[in-house]
């Protein structure tokens, strides 16, 4: 658990099984209250996680400021994976912008990874008028993901088992292990950090006036 950061969240799928959720509510990471979750909600073009629902309806019953990502497959059509995911998937005033998970290349060469990514990070910003955060690992980002384009989106870095991160560039959320363990979830657990303050994380999400933008389009 890294030092100096005290705004804390995790990161859930159908993997957790079943949370306690009134457990949850109350636990705590090296002390500090549990502000934030995201949850996995679709991958590819047909996979809708089997927990999504409850968990994104969980998350927000119980005060957590929370999230949801798509797992991008990158050999399937990036265009019917965005339209997928805002098909599957309704944030709200006060959730987390949304999140592409880029963790494979498949068949594609850097440059056919990069506008594929851009592809589904565009639409998924016109929908809601915030950009999108891109999460994936450091040494992924750096061999695929490192051109400029993408340091327009907050960075949610995935690094673990160190205290620092060797990554210099701006980051928002860092995961930074995946076998944490919390009250209310059986099992290991990715557990996460917020660069920042509480005020700043509030910041960052969806405001009334995107939501209503999105609407009209």
């Amino acid at each position: 658990y890294p030092e100096g950061y005290d705004i804390r969240g995790l990161d859930i799928s159908h993997y957790q099984t079943s949370i306690q959720w009134e457990k949850l509510r109350n636990a705590s990471i090296q002390n500090d209250p549990i502000r934030f979750i995201f949850i996995k909600a679709t991958e590819g073009t047909t996979l809708l996680d089997d927990n999504f629902n409850d968990n994104f309806y969980q998350a927000r019953q119980n005060d957590f400021i929370r999230g949801a990502y798509h797992f991008f497959v990158p050999d399937a059509d990036p265009t019917a994976q965005a339209r997928f995911f805002l098909h599957q998937v309704h944030l709200e005033p006060g959730d987390l912008p949304p999140v592409l998970d880029v963790e494979k290349s498949g068949s594609l060469s850097p440059d056919e990874l990069q506008k594929r990514v851009l592809t589904w990070l565009r639409i998924v910003e016109r929908r809601y008028g915030v950009k999108p955060i891109l999460y994936t690992s450091h040494k992924f980002r750096e061999k695929y993901l490192s051109t400029p384009e993408f340091d327009a989106y907050p960075y949610w870095i995935a690094h673990y088992y160190v205290s620092k991160l060797a990554y210099k560039g701006p980051w928002a959320f860092w995961q930074h292990t995946d076998c944490g363990t919390v009250d209310g979830i059986k099992g290991h657990v990715d557990c996460n950090i917020f660069n920042g303050t509480l005020k700043q994380l509030t910041s960052l999400t969806l405001q009334d006036e995107a939501e209503d933008g999105a609407a009209q389009q």
